[in-house]
């Protein structure tokens, strides 16, 4: 959430901010938001002018029975009585004031970084690395969902008849892969310094604020609607959330989380064949990377992310590339998104599977993060999250890029944690 204090002084770059991510309306809303916040502080200083006479007149009340001046103690009773329901009547409309004012906030989204490019979807986004080389496995190459089934790996049919469409059960050497993945993942951000968490799946609606996923504007969160808590979208939400409404100080930088979840989404309007197999669920496996920083440092942070992603994706010797994401295309909370994309040989094209992002102070603002800076003041931190990585687009290129005509091939890497080098 931006701050209104950020959009009062620097009205004009967060128009041009918002004008890259294509926002409609936004100097009507940024309009709304410095006049909600006008009259929020002016009904403030009225209720501060009132409480303050009330307390003054308390004590002048005080006085006068001491002095045995009844009558006089009587008629200030009756005015501190009328500015009781003055304050009672003022607190209402702060408080209206108030909500309005963060339901104007909660609408604007994060202003994107000054390297991103302005841009309408996916297609705008710039490719800035890539590298590995894309296996030429000809006419008979199969997509990863083909494979599955071949070598009795993953049971789509199974999933739908215990919950419906997209939510597969791994069998197999299938689900063996699967966990030799997560265990490999979280190992190498461990080496990297990242401290292992498990955390709920569920989180209640402050978390879900905290981080950005509140409202759903877009329907995409499952609700558990008689407790009122939600099933997580992605490990982010929770790693993060375990700091919402902390006081750092800078020599806790920096903060280094990983985590393994399930993720779950109800991916509402996703139909046709490029969601098939892996390409999308309802629920999927991954393993997350979470960064608390020094806003000085966040950047450097978050091209450590990048790098990091990248010596996984080698060590895997998968085909991969990294875009920069455009302003239409960058998430609601990113300042700047890197995406990773792993070369499908089966359905010749590109698939994500990773997204390293700095969200700067938006989500800290919503999760109340600060730390003292050196001068002894609160300054808010700094928030950067990237998947390392997600599973099943990284198990559907591991099916489709190491395919021969004998079985599919474990990467090197993977064998140790496999127990097994070939599926035949």
């Amino acid at each position: 959430m931006l701050q209104v204090q950020f959009i009062r002084d620097h009205k004009q770059a967060v128009l041009d901010g918002l004008a890259k991510r294509n926002f409609a309306n936004a100097e009507t809303v940024l309009n709304e938001v410095i006049s909600s916040d006008e009259n929020r502080r002016k009904t403030q200083v009225l209720l501060d002018n009132v409480l303050a006479e009330s307390n003054s007149l308390s004590k002048e009340i005080g006085q006068f029975f001491k002095s045995g001046e009844v009558q006089k103690a009587t008629l200030l009773k009756e005015k501190t009585g009328q500015l009781k329901e003055a304050a009672k009547k003022l607190t209402e409309e702060l408080n209206a004031a108030a909500n309005k004012l963060q339901e104007l906030l909660y609408q604007i989204p994060n202003i994107p970084h000054s390297s991103v490019q302005p841009g309408n979807s996916e297609e705008d986004n710039e490719e800035i690395f890539a590298e590995g080389e894309i296996p030429n496995l000809g006419e008979t190459a199969l997509p990863h969902w083909e494979l599955a089934k071949k070598y009795d790996l993953i049971d789509f049919e199974l999933g739908t008849k215990i919950t419906g469409a997209g939510f597969p059960v791994y069998k197999g050497k299938g689900a063996k892969l699967q966990r030799a993945l997560i265990n490999y993942f979280l190992d190498k951000n461990i080496a990297a310094g990242y401290k292992e968490y498990q955390v709920p799946h569920l989180i209640n609606e402050a978390s879900g604020i905290g981080t950005g996923q509140l409202p759903d504007k877009e329907g995409q969160m499952y609700h558990a609607t008689v407790d009122d808590l939600y099933l997580i979208p992605t490990g982010e939400v929770p790693i993060t959330n375990m700091f919402r409404g902390n006081l750092l100080s800078e020599s806790d930088f920096p903060i280094k989380c990983t985590g393994y979840t399930p993720c779950f989404r109800r991916e509402a309007g996703s139909y046709g064949a490029h969601v098939r197999g892996l390409n999308r669920l309802h629920q999927f496996d991954k393993v997350e990377i979470v960064r608390i920083q020094h806003p000085d440092t966040s950047y450097e942070a978050l091209d450590g992310m990048v790098e990091h992603i990248k010596g996984i994706l080698r060590e895997l010797k998968l085909p991969y590339r990294v875009l920069r994401l455009c302003g239409g295309d960058t998430g609601f909370t990113a300042a700047l998104t890197f995406d990773f994309e792993v070369f499908s040989t089966g359905q010749n094209r590109w698939l994500e599977i990773s997204s390293a992002s700095n969200f700067e102070t938006f989500q800290a603002n919503r999760l109340k993060l600060r730390f003292k800076n050196k001068q002894g003041k609160s300054q808010l931190a700094h928030t950067l999250n990237g998947s390392s990585l997600a599973l099943p687009r990284v198990l559907a290129g591991i099916l489709e890029n190491y395919q021969t005509v004998d079985g599919i091939k474990i990467p090197e890497v993977l064998v140790p944690y496999c127990g097994f080098d070939m599926i035949d």
